[in-house]
């Protein structure tokens, strides 16, 4: 079996996110979405509800397991016996960042390979950051995140 990890902080997951889900399961059988713990990011969700919204989003994919780590993404990957990144690229300025991350870690590890997706056209503005700034001015979201995950969201 093929099997990568995909990981975010996911502070909500959005349609891109699940746009490289499902771009990602067209080329593994099994994609572990990898929940980041990071005390110094300031997020909207804690960990467990994060958790649960991922699960309930990909609820219908096949092949998708949810786990949380707190520790450097090659030390997770090695614990989970994966040797595969799934990173998204939206825009150039992603792209910078994206590479950099993904050198430090394969100068870690040799092993541990990065592949970049790109979302399609439709979800490469849709970000975290966006949703979450209108969740707090009570805007609509409905075309950003996944439908099943509105109503807890909005709890």
């Amino acid at each position: 079996m093929k099997k990568a990890i995909y990981s975010g902080t996911f502070d909500p997951i959005t349609n891109g996110h699940i746009d490289i889900l499902k771009r990602a399961l067209n080329i593994f059988d099994e994609i572990i979405v990898a929940v980041g713990i990071n005390a110094s990011k300031k997020t909207m969700f804690d960990t467990n509800t994060r958790i649960m919204l991922i699960k309930e989003a990909t609820k219908d994919l096949k092949g998708i397991s949810v786990m949380s780590f707190d520790n450097l993404l090659v030390d997770f990957a090695k614990e989970q016996g994966v040797n595969n990144i799934i990173r998204g690229l939206r825009a150039v300025s992603d792209f910078e960042y994206e590479l950099q991350m993904g050198y430090a870690n394969n100068s870690l590890d040799e092993n541990l390979e990065t592949i970049y997706l790109m979302p399609s056209l439709q979800n490469a503005f849709v970000s975290s950051s966006v949703v979450r700034e209108l969740i707090k001015h009570n805007g609509k979201i409905s075309h950003l995140v996944p439908n099943n995950i509105i109503n807890l969201i909005r709890k």
